[in-house]
């Protein structure tokens, strides 16, 4: 206090205490100034310090950077090389690949126009099966095909009449017994196909109803128009021209097939129809032999005569050949006589006028003289 009445300052005078204040706070201002003026020193040569390592750090970085874009660089030439390879194979592949999709949509196309002539084949035997009458010629033809590939053709008739006004799409002319068979070629599709639609339960129950009438009134009607004693054998077929229809009626209507067969129908497919005519070809060949029998027995008689011919006349021949060969022995016997009697003369020597035995006779005269010596001997 004695210090600030010094410097002639009252305390209690409010100017002085607001100088007073203001002289403790520009003090307390140059401390903290000088503090942070040091500080900002140590700050300044931490910051040269740091802006050094800084700058350091950054050429050093520079040189990483340089190495990195080298790196970097051949990296990405190789990366380029790569992707160029990658990319000329992966074109040759998309090539090949695009060929072959090529050529199985080629060949898919191809598919697809067989399936539609395929579908357009399906309608079109649709149509024709839809229809009684091309049904019925449908089932003709392909019955045609079976009996001209397992019978002769005399061994069946088309659309033959029988007495009592019927007409038959096919008999079969077989000897007695069995006697003329007759193949009925119809067959009801259009409750088969209601049967094959059907969906529930009641619509199977009234297919499978309409299916059993309609097979059962066809087996019914074959027998009554077909079987006729006298004419024709006491059973007929029924051939149905399809394997499902088949296999339906014995899978499923057991009871429809032994109605058949007591009313002597028999149901036949493509396949058991092949089998039954290979073996009614096998009766007709029976039949032939049989009526050819008395043919062969009478070929056989006349073979037998004509053997007995061959004997005798062959013996004759032979008797003749004897005697042929015993007139050459003959032959030969007076043949080699002659030749002996005529090595004998030859050897004979005469002594006397003829000049036969002088040494100074022309051979002409020798010759001459042996002349009329063989001459006179024989």
């Amino acid at each position: 206090m004695s210090a600030l009445s010094s410097f002639g300052l009252d305390l209690s005078d409010p100017v002085h205490q607001v100088l007073l204040a203001v002289l403790a706070l520009g003090l307390g201002l140059g401390a903290l100034v000088g503090q942070a003026a040091r500080r900002a020193g140590r700050e300044s040569a931490a910051l040269r310090r740091d802006l050094t390592a800084l700058h350091q750090a950054q050429a050093e970085s520079k040189g990483a950077h340089a190495l990195a874009t080298q790196a970097i660089d051949a990296r990405m030439t190789g990366l380029s090389a790569e992707l160029g390879d990658g990319l000329a194979q992966s074109a040759t592949q998309t090539a090949q690949t695009l060929g072959a999709l090529q050529e199985r949509l080629a060949a898919i196309d191809l598919a697809q126009r067989n399936i539609e002539k395929l579908s357009g084949d399906v309608l079109g035997l649709q149509d024709i099966l839809s229809n009684k009458q091309t049904r019925g010629a449908f089932g003709e033809i392909q019955l045609h095909d079976l009996l001209s590939k397992a019978l002769p053709p005399n061994a069946y008739r088309w659309q033959a009449t029988l007495a009592n006004g019927t007409r038959a799409d096919c008999i079969l002319d077989l000897p007695d017994p069995p006697g003329a068979i007759v193949i009925d070629a119809k067959f009801p599709l259009e409750p088969y196909d209601a049967l094959v639609a059907a969906h529930s339960n009641s619509e199977r129950k009234v297919a499978a109803r309409a299916f059993r009438t309609a097979i059962r009134s066809h087996i019914r009607a074959i027998s009554e128009k077909y079987i006729q004693p006298g004419e024709t054998a006491d059973s007929a077929l029924l051939f149905l021209p399809s394997e499902a229809v088949y296999a339906e009626l014995h899978s499923r209507f057991p009871d429809l097939v032994r109605e058949g067969f007591a009313a002597r129908v028999w149901t036949v497919s493509p396949t058991t129809c092949m089998a039954l005519l290979n073996t009614l070809r096998a009766v007709l060949k029976d039949a032939r032999m049989r009526d050819e029998a008395q043919a062969i027995r009478t070929a056989l008689r006349l073979l037998h005569r004509d053997i007995a011919l061959v004997e005798e006349r062959a013996g004759r021949l032979k008797s003749h050949l004897a005697q042929a060969q015993g007139d050459l022995d003959g032959i030969t016997i007076a043949a080699t006589r002659a030749a002996q009697r005529m090595d004998r003369l030859d050897d004979l020597d005469f002594d006397d006028a003829s000049g036969l035995s002088r040494p100074d006779a022309a051979p002409e005269e020798r010759d001459a003289s042996r002349r009329d010596v063989r001459i006179y001997r024989r």
